[in-house]
């Protein structure tokens, strides 16, 4: 019979009690044989119940329902119903319509769905109060969390020079499949996040550019098959020279 060894997520989900009890058994006896990886991952429940305390003391801000899960998931189906409708539309225009009808309704869509909009949702969601799946002080920690699940993910150079050390990393699902949410902060605590996933097919290469969202400010790109996006606090002037460091 192979030796027993649980993967990293084994062992998270051992520490989530996310396990039934075989597989808890399991992984206990794995941690008594193994005191080096039971020392991490003892690491790990405190990391996990300093977090949960220091959350527990923060003021949080007045609830806004715009950031609720449920708030966004109807927004995705809205945008998707949208582009259905527009889609039927454009059936029953194409014998009049032609090249014309095409390009509108190409303008249509990209007018209600701008460039890396998710990461901007994503952003409003983590930064402020982020609970992440790795935390890291060092890019190097980042990067190999990183290239678990986006192999052609470009270099995260160090933004110390630029004042920001990294915070953590947190996996996200989005209608392209998977995203990562990569945090920065500065000595003030002020954040800002790199957000890399798949293209979508309205912007399958994005030209790099960057526009405003309320008090936020985002800078996109496409590199190697990912579409990025860097996103800080509106009018922050570091901005531009994190956008070219990031940019790759």
């Amino acid at each position: 019979m192979n030796a027993f060894h649980p993967s990293e997520d084994d062992l998270h989900a051992y520490l989530d009690g996310q396990l039934d009890a075989e597989q808890m058994q399991a992984v206990e006896a794995y941690l008594a044989a193994n005191p080096e990886v039971a020392a991490r991952v003892e690491g790990w429940r405190r990391d996990a119940q300093q977090l949960r305390a220091a959350l527990a003391n923060l003021k949080l801000p007045a609830p806004n329902p715009r950031l609720d899960p449920a708030f966004i998931r109807a927004s995705m189906r809205a945008r998707k119903q949208r582009r259905l409708a527009l889609a039927a539309s454009f059936v029953l225009a194409l014998g009049a319509g032609g090249l014309g009808g095409w390009q509108a309704r190409e303008m249509s869509l990209l007018a209600a769905n701008p460039p890396m909009q998710d990461a901007l949702q994503a952003h409003r969601l983590f930064a402020l109060n982020p609970v992440v799946d790795i935390r890291a002080r060092r890019p190097g920690e980042l990067q190999a969390w990183l290239d678990q699940r986006f192999s052609h993910a470009a270099r995260i150079p160090d933004l110390g020079p630029y004042g920001f050390t990294p915070v953590g990393g947190r996996w996200l699902v989005t209608e392209q499949g998977a995203a990562a949410l990569l945090l920065f902060e500065d000595d003030q605590g002020q954040r800002v996040s790199l957000y890399l996933r798949a293209p979508g097919s309205l912007y399958p290469r994005m030209r790099s550019g960057q526009r405003r969202d309320g008090e936020l400010e985002a800078r996109y790109w496409s590199r190697d098959g990912y579409n990025y996006a860097l996103v800080s606090r509106e009018g922050d002037p570091r901005s531009e020279a994190l956008g070219r460091a990031l940019a790759f």
